[in-house]
């Protein structure tokens, strides 16, 4: 049974197993990642047992925005609604805010996200600097 919690401690081998699964490059920084996530405005985080399947966290300002960054499942638990449950959560703590933000880092994940309300804007579009190799 999948178990989620509210919570932002983290061992750098959950984070780094988890995000290595999904192949993403700061999954070499857990550290790092382990920092992130105690400064995090918001993180759900969702469990088979002891071990970190699927993670969404949030940036925000309390009142007018909140960034999402990260949303990810482990490629063996997709397809279970883990993605799902994790943005129904963490949505429900900004239902009053004037924008919620996401960038996504792949476009098959465009459709995912407009099931919560999400569209994409011709104006808008991030850049992004890297300070690692």
């Amino acid at each position: 049974m999948i178990e989620y919690k509210q919570t932002k401690e983290f061992t750098v081998d959950q984070l780094q197993r988890l995000f290595l699964s999904v192949n993403w490059e700061s999954g070499k920084y857990p550290e790092k990642l382990v920092r992130a996530m105690l400064n995090s405005s918001r993180v759900i985080s969702a469990w088979d047992g002891d071990k970190l399947i699927g993670l969404v966290r949030a940036l925000d300002d309390g009142e007018t925005v909140a960034f999402l960054h990260y949303l990810l499942v482990d490629p063996v638990y997709q397809g279970y609604h883990i993605g799902d449950n994790l943005m129904k959560q963490i949505m429900s703590f900004y239902e009053n805010l004037l924008y919620v933000k996401i960038i996504p880092s792949d476009p098959k994940t465009i459709p995912f996200y407009e099931k919560y309300g999400f569209r994409q804007y011709d104006n808008y579009s991030a850049m992004v600097r890297k300070n690692f190799s």
